[in-house]
């Protein structure tokens, strides 16, 4: 029979963390080892559904510490839940997640979070960037600043924009100012110089007043300025070519203004 449970012994032979715990070879451990190699110290049976076969109580620290110096350090599977947790998580390095992730606490993540499944949210997703970008390739990527107008090139990425009610206008570089990409889509190495381009959202943009002074809610287009926005003051021209809608006024000259991105 095991011994009973007693929440207050200490661990055997646990020096610091991550060293081994210190077992007798030649003393019985309740339920043999499997798979060779483990010690499977205590095994919950009975007639009810709350047997616990392992528990960790702390005051102040952990409850329940793992660690391997060479593999997994905490390994577990079950036929309903692999692991429950009531409150938040948080977890300093990479998360791979093979399956669907489903959550109802707080996640705290310190690093990148990479899965292979489906992300299912019943409530909102927050983000705190401001625009919806895209990663493309960048011709001239010496001049191409955050906040820059950019078109689409013959090479099949972008350059900076150089004319007036420019057709081939593609966004924005993502970045300028205190607004950030919240999503940034196509995003991978490649030998050639990439930078998101805002395509929807809001973003700073550099624009240029001199020819016409920009308000609040006017058109944007492309001017002769390179990599600047202008007031679209001609519509027959500015179809196709918009950029998006001014946030806020520039009476003259050039300056980096917020914008709210809608290619029209």
């Amino acid at each position: 029979m095991p011994e009973e449970f007693n929440p207050n012994k200490p661990v055997p032979g646990l020096s610091r963390p991550g060293s081994s715990t210190v077992f007798v070879p030649n003393k019985p451990v309740p339920h043999a080892v499997s798979p060779e190699g483990a010690k499977l110290v205590e095994r919950a049976e009975g007639e009810f559904g709350d047997k616990v076969a392992i528990a960790g109580f702390s005051v102040s620290n952990f409850g329940v510490f793992a660690s391997s110096e060479q593999g997994v350090g905490l390994f577990a599977t079950g036929t309903e839940l692999a692991a429950q947790f009531e409150g938040s998580v948080q977890v300093t390095g990479n998360c791979d997640l093979g399956g669907a992730l489903h959550t109802k606490g707080n996640h705290v993540c310190d690093g990148d979070l990479h899965t292979k499944g489906d992300h299912i949210v019943d409530g909102d997703i927050q983000l705190s960037g401001a625009d919806y970008a895209e990663d493309f390739d960048i011709v001239d990527p010496d001049d191409a600043a955050p906040g820059s107008v950019m078109v689409l090139d013959d090479s099949g990425g972008v350059r900076m924009s150089s004319q007036a009610y420019d057709r081939r206008v593609a966004g924005v570089v993502s970045g300028a100012g205190n607004y950030k990409p919240a999503v940034i889509l196509d995003r991978h190495a490649t030998k050639t110089p990439r930078r998101p381009l805002a395509l929807m959202g809001k973003v700073y943009c550099r624009v240029d007043a001199s020819e016409s002074p920009i308000a609040i809610g006017d058109l944007l287009t492309t001017s002769a300025t390179p990599g600047h926005a202008m007031k679209a003051e001609n519509p027959a021209s500015a179809f196709g070519a918009v950029i998006g809608k001014a946030l806020r006024p520039l009476a003259s000259g050039r300056g980096l203004v917020p914008i709210l991105v809608a290619l029209q």
